[in-house]
């Protein structure tokens, strides 16, 4: 008798261990383990990081995973915070928009040291980083496409006296953004190799950080005035009026490094009665810009660069459940995943309008 106690009281002890090992691991419907991930985002400031979270989120939710989301209000420190607290949960993987690239770096080995899978989205971490890849769009062929396709529509002769509206000094994408869609069209004007087209935007970059102006005369292609505008609309108004005011005889051609700026300084165009500027964005695919693409409205919205959050978070998503579910190496994927490029013009505007934001 006192052994079948002693067994009753063994088997008990069993049950509530089991208990309440069942207990810390969530289970989905089919009994399988449920896989937890994290999304830590820079802001919400713009409809882009928005748009951003809520792909991943729901690309993550259609896997069945449960997803913690995280924002770091342009907060190096939080940003920091939110990463540890996402390791304390043991998550299987981490997405990341960071705010600056180096800070974030020791938050995210710390996370790999713990196993955890990170993917960067947009923005790229610094060197020494051990996480899986950057995924974002491709600046400068999206910028290059877009100069292509303005030339398809303008023609090579035409001389384009142009203002330039870029987001912020020293911003590697901007750069980048701004020399794709010099190259396109310089090298579509000129018919030159990609690779003699980039030595072309470079030189023009050159030009802009000595000047503020510049010129492929070749090309016929002449850059009157480059403004800063902080990538967004009110940043776009007050440079585009700027601009516009100092050279409103002889514009032609507005350019900018994303859709925001540009929908800004269009309303500055409005206003100054310049109906018949052309207006070219390097990205983003707003579908603000979209519309205006779509309408023909004057001054015309020719093209704008596909920046798609939708297309960035559904391939993040898909590289983590390649890793999770499959099983895949983190070393099987390259550092950078671009989407594919494409300078959006009103024959395209359908078709990539879902994946605007």
């Amino acid at each position: 008798m006192k052994k079948m106690r002693k067994r009753f009281r063994v088997l008990a002890v069993l049950m509530v261990l089991a208990a309440l090992v069942s207990g810390c691991q969530k289970k989905n419907d089919d009994g399988s383990k449920q896989v937890e991930v994290g999304i830590v985002m820079k802001n919400y400031n713009s409809p882009y990081f928005q748009m951003l979270n809520d792909t991943i989120k729901a690309e993550s939710e259609k896997l069945g995973w449960k997803c913690t989301v995280l924002g770091s209000d342009s907060d190096v420190t939080k940003e920091a915070a939110n990463i540890d607290s996402l390791i304390q949960k043991k998550v299987k993987v981490i997405f990341i928009d960071s705010i600056e690239p180096n800070p974030v770096v020791p938050a995210i080995n710390r996370a790999a040291e713990a196993g955890i899978a990170v993917i960067n989205v947009d923005s790229a971490p610094g060197v020494g980083a051990n996480d899986i890849t950057t995924v974002y769009s491709d600046n400068i062929e999206n910028g290059r496409a877009v100069g292509k396709a303005y030339v398809n529509y303008i023609g090579a002769d035409k001389p384009l006296y142009g203002i330039i509206l870029s987001g912020g000094k020293g911003n590697v994408a901007g750069l980048e953004r701004r020399s794709g869609l010099f190259a396109g069209i310089i090298g579509a004007r000129l018919n030159l190799s990609p690779g003699e087209a980039d030595d072309a935007a470079a030189d023009i970059e050159r030009q802009l950080v000595a000047t503020g102006r510049a010129e492929n005369a070749a090309a016929r292609f002449f850059i009157v005035g480059q403004g800063w505008g902080d990538w967004s609309r009110t940043g776009g108004l007050q440079v585009g009026e700027d601009l516009i005011t100092a050279n409103k005889g002889m514009l032609n051609l507005m350019m900018a490094e994303n859709d925001e700026m540009n929908l800004g300084a269009r309303q500055a165009l409005v206003n100054a009665d310049l109906l018949d500027v052309d207006i070219i964005a390097a990205a983003d695919g707003a579908k603000a810009a979209y519309d205006l693409i779509k309408s023909g409205d004057k001054p015309r919205y020719i093209s704008t660069g596909e920046n798609s959050p939708v297309k960035v978070g559904i391939k993040a998503v898909e590289i983590a459940r390649q890793i999770v579910v499959d099983g895949k190496p983190w070393t099987a994927f390259d550092k950078i995943t671009k989407t594919d490029a494409f300078g959006v013009t009103a024959d395209m505007v359908t078709a990539h309008y879902d994946y605007g934001f």
